[in-house]
C-alpha cells in the first residue's frame, strides 16, 4: 500500500529475494504497455517481530514486486529498489507455492495471525486481473484458516468477495484478537477526495469515489472494513474542514474504521518537491519548512492530526482505528 507515517512504515523485507527477472510486454488493456517481470523468489511470508497495533497484521504477503498504480509519495520510492516503480515491476510466479509450504508449517504450530495483504505493493493492481496471483494465495489462505488485512486502493478486490467470504467465517484468529469476530479486514487507502489532486498523486489508481463504493459493496456483503486515509497530504488535504469531510465521508459510506497517518519523505524529497513545484508552486517553500529537519513532520503536527482525527470520529460515530 502507499505511504504511512514513520511508524506504520515497513521495508520491504522480500526486495533483497529478488532473482533476476525475465520480462514480459503485456499489452495496454492488462498493463498499460510496460514491461512486466516474472521472477521467482525463496520466501514469500514475512513473520513481523511484534504485531502491528495498527492494522493487527503478525504476517505480510507482498505477491507482486512494487506496483502499476505509481503513487508518487509510496515509501517503496525510497528503498534502494524503488527508484522506478514499473521498471521492477514483477509478477512473483511462484508465490502460491511458497505461500502453502509456509503456511502449512505455520499451521501446524498453531501460529495463526493476520496475514497483511500487503504492506509494499498493491495486490490487486491492474496485472492482477491477468496473473490472478492475488486470488491463488487467497486459495492458499483459505485452506489454511489464516485471518487477513487486506490494504487497498483498487476495486478488483470485489471479484475475491467469495474467498474473502470463506476466509471471514472459516479463520482461526490469535486468541487475543478473538473479540473481532471476523476473519477478513478490508481497508480502502485514499490520500485525498478530491479526484484532481489524487490524480497528481496516484496517476493510475481508481478514482477516490470508485474505492468509496467499493467499500460500500464490500460493506453490504457483511464485511469489516474501513478507510485508511494515509497519507493525508499537507496544506492539499489535511486541513480541519477536509479531515472532517474525509471522516465524514467514511461514515457515509458505512466504514467501521478510520486511520489518519501524515505523509513521509524518507528518499522520495527530490520525486515529491518536483511534483508539488509543478503543480503547486505556492506550496514548495512551506512544505521545505515542515520537513527541514525530518523525513516526516514534528511531533506537533503528528499529533495535531491524530487528536482532530480522533475528534471526529467521536462525533460521526466511527471507530479511531480498528481496536
Amino acid at each position: 500500500m502507499g505511504n504511512q507515517s514513520s511508524a506504520r512504515q515497513r521495508k520491504c523485507c522480500d526486495c533483497a529475494n529478488r532473482e533476476k527477472a525475465r520480462k514480459k510486454p503485456l499489452s495496454r488493456r492488462e498493463g498499460g504497455g510496460i514491461m512486466v517481470g516474472e521472477i521467482f523468489v525463496k520466501t514469500i511470508l514475512n513473520k513481523h517481530r511484534r504485531r502491528d497495533s495498527w492494522f493487527l497484521d503478525d504476517y505480510s504477503l507482498n505477491p507482486y514486486q512494487f506496483c502499476d498504480f505509481n503513487c508518487i509519495y509510496c515509501y517503496i520510492r525510497g528503498s534502494k529498489y524503488g527508484g522506478n516503480m514499473r521498471e521492477g515491476l514483477a509478477v512473483k510466479i511462484n508465490a502460491p507455492t511458497l505461500l502453502e509450504k509456509e503456511l502449512l508449517r505455520r499451521a501446524k504450530r498453531k501460529e495463526y495471525g493476520f496475514i497483511a495483504l500487503s504492506s509494499a505493493t498493491e495486490p490487486w493492481m491492474h496485472i492482477e486481473k491477468k496473473y490472478e496471483l492475488t486470488r491463488k494465495c487467497l486459495k492458499v489462505i483459505a485452506k489454511f484458516k489464516f485471518p487477513v488485512h487486506c490494504l487497498t486502493k483498487s476495486t478488483l478486490i470485489l471479484r475475491d468477495l467469495d474467498l474473502l467470504e470463506e476466509i471471514d467465517k472459516n479463520a482461526i484468529l490469535p486468541s487475543d484478537l478473538s473479540k473481532l469476530k471476523h476473519g477478513t479486514l478490508i481497508t480502502f487507502s485514499l490520500s485525498t477526495l478530491e479526484e484532481k489532486i489524487a490524480k497528481i498523486f496516484e496517476p493510475s489508481a481508481p478514482k477516490p469515489r470508485e474505492r468509496l463504493e467499493a467499500l460500500q459493496k464490500v460493506k453490504n456483503a457483511g464485511f469489516h472494513a474501513g478507510v485508511a486515509y494515509i497519507p493525508v497530504l499537507p496544506f492539499l488535504s489535511d486541513s480541519d474542514e477536509q479531515l472532517e469531510e474525509m471522516i465524514r465521508t467514511a461514515k457515509e459510506f458505512n466504514a467501521d474504521y478510520v486511520f489518519v497517518g501524515a505523509l513521509t519523505l524518507h528518499g522520495i524529497n527530490d520525486l515529491y518537491y518536483k511534483v508539488i513545484e509543478k503543480h503547486f508552486p505556492e506550496l514548495l517553500s512551506k512544505y521545505k519548512q515542515l520537513f527541514k529537519i525530518f523525513s516526516q513532520p514534528g511531533r506537533d503536527y503528528q499529533l495535531r492530526l491524530e487528536k482532530k482525527a480522533k475528534v471526529f470520529c467521536e462525533k460521526y460515530r466511527v471507530r479511531y482505528r480498528i481496536l
